[in-house]
């Protein structure tokens, strides 16, 4: 038991620490973009595909109010534009604009730089395996979260 305790600590400090890092490295790399880490965030999560404002905030796993006060200042700079849902009348779709898509084409090529200098100090395999293991490390979070996160209790 203590063990679990000990990794799952070792687990979130880490993630925590990431966190600050990719943020920090995020807003290095949006900044020659005229963008925020934040406004990359939510602009990115809607390059593939219009979502409402709570659906971004799901995948991001942030609050639907930070990510509406962020897709309020992308719409006031022409970066993105509202449309209608037709799945909900009241929950606009938050979709880029090509002022938008062509900030984020301009992060591209520190994205690359950073990316392929990541994979050579990790190595390929490595880095994919991160990926993945942090790809389940969530999926495991979202399940213990599922009916529980109602009751206030993780699946104890």
């Amino acid at each position: 038991m203590r063990r679990a305790q000990e990794l799952l600590s070792r687990t979130a400090l880490g993630v925590f620490q990431l966190n600050g890092q990719f943020l920090a490295v995020s807003e290095e790399l949006a900044r020659p973009a005229g963008l925020t880490a934040a406004r990359w965030q939510v602009l990115g999560a809607v390059l593939s595909e219009p979502l409402p404002v709570a659906g971004i905030a799901r995948r991001m796993g942030i609050t639907r109010q930070s990510v509406q006060r962020v897709a309020d200042l992308l719409v006031a700079k022409g970066l993105a534009e509202y449309a209608p849902n037709p799945a909900h009348r009241r929950a606009k779709l938050l979709r880029p604009t090509e002022e938008g898509r062509a900030a984020i084409a301009r992060i591209d090529p520190g994205h690359a730089h950073l990316a392929t200098r990541l994979t050579a100090l990790l190595g390929e395999p490595a880095f994919a395996e991160t990926a993945a293991a942090l790809e389940r490390l969530s999926a495991a979070l979202a399940t213990l979260r599922g009916p529980e996160a109602e009751s206030g209790t993780l699946g104890g």
